[in-house]
């Protein structure tokens, strides 16, 4: 089989991307696979690295810049033609686009030489992406059951996040192995690839407050603003570092985990029943983590703070509770958690092209 997939811009895209082409992989070792994504993105670093055939092309989100607007529709026209041009040259069986604003030249090239799409959304709210370019799809996956309503297409279905059924099969990650104690409880704080300053500026009192505790914290301050973070000083039993490489690995071993509420780590809390407070950032489009994080608060199976709110007294408090109390969100999670996410998508798209055939 050969398939086609676009996926850009965070890794709450990528990696469920590259979970969706580890599953085809897995059923065809001769699946041939080209990547489209951006010049300018992450994607452009990772997806080379894994030995996948990447083609980048030129995009950039709209704005409220009319000059840069204008620059990226003729940009778009462009990239049209060159994946109409791709697309006859590779023939590809189908287009998996797992979201980003490049996947809309994509899918619209797709659409016009009549290859099959399949579209998935993440979050709860759906992408600016998704939503201009659902009535192209044959096919559409969703991460969380309350999205569907956002599509009017019927052949919507509740696939759950692929990126679970990965962080399923990292390896554990002993403590000791990264200069921590195995005998106490670990809390893992994740500020973001990138690290958000906002957010970090606010956890420095609570870090700093944490000596004589009887758990450890790992602090993922993010690339950015490691330097920055680490002129002030912490207690013995917080330990801090910019990136983790392996997230899945060491979250198998931590006890509770305090992050934002992207898609990807919506799931990998699910499949791996972690309980977790999750603080949205507010500076995403439509405020969508603050609604990924509540479908987990309804469900009882996280807390959510607001930026706003979040202070010292509230993480101490809401800390030692979950941790005391770890059995009630993990049971909660047990009824969220879908981790055949990427083998469901897959059938339901070989259903879909035996159906087109």
């Amino acid at each position: 089989m050969k398939i086609l997939v676009t996926a850009g811009g965070t890794g709450g895209h990528i990696y469920p991307a590259l979970a969706l082409i580890d599953k085809f992989k897995s059923h065809d070792k001769d699946t041939k696979v080209i990547y489209v994504g951006t010049k300018n993105r992450m994607e452009k670093d990772i997806v080379p690295k894994l030995g996948i055939e990447y083609h980048a092309i030129e995009i950039y989100g709209l704005t409220k810049n009319i000059i840069n607007d204008i620059k990226d529709v003729y940009l778009i026209i462009k990239d049209i033609k060159e994946m109409k041009k791709l697309m006859k040259k590779f023939k590809p069986d189908v287009v998996l686009a797992i979201g980003g604003y490049v996947t809309y030249p994509v899918i619209k090239a797709a659409h016009s030489l009549h290859i099959p799409i399949f579209i998935h959304e993440q979050n709860s709210i759906v992408g600016k992406a998704n939503k201009l370019t659902a009535k192209y799809a044959d096919l559409i996956g969703v991460s969380f059951e309350e999205s569907i309503k956002y599509f009017k297409n019927k052949n919507v279905f509740y696939s759950g996040n692929p990126t679970a059924e990965r962080a399923l099969s990292t390896p554990k990650i002993d403590k000791q192995s990264i200069g921590l104690d195995n005998n106490k409880k670990l809390v893992v704080v994740v500020a973001g690839s990138l690290g958000s300053r906002t957010m970090s500026n606010k956890m420095k009192e609570y870090l700093k407050n944490v000596k004589g505790k009887n758990y450890q914290i790992l602090y993922i301050t993010g690339k950015v603003i490691y330097d920055e973070f680490i002129k002030d000083e912490y207690p013995s039993n917080v330990k801090i570092v910019p990136y983790f490489d392996n997230l899945p690995g060491i979250l198998k071993s931590a006890d509770l985990l305090i992050s934002r509420a992207g898609a990807s780590t919506i799931a990998e809390i699910e499949c791996l029943k972690i309980p977790s407070i999750l603080i949205p950032s507010p500076y995403v489009a439509n405020n969508h983590q603050y609604y990924n994080a509540l479908s987990l608060k309804k469900a009882n199976a996280a807390e959510l703070i607001e930026e706003d709110n979040l202070n010292v007294d509230i993480l101490n408090k809401l800390v030692e509770k979950m941790l005391d109390d770890s059995s009630s969100y993990k049971v909660a999670l047990s009824k969220l958690s879908k981790i055949d996410s990427s083998e469901t998508i897959y059938q339901k798209i070989k259903e879909m092209l035996n159906n087109v055939k």
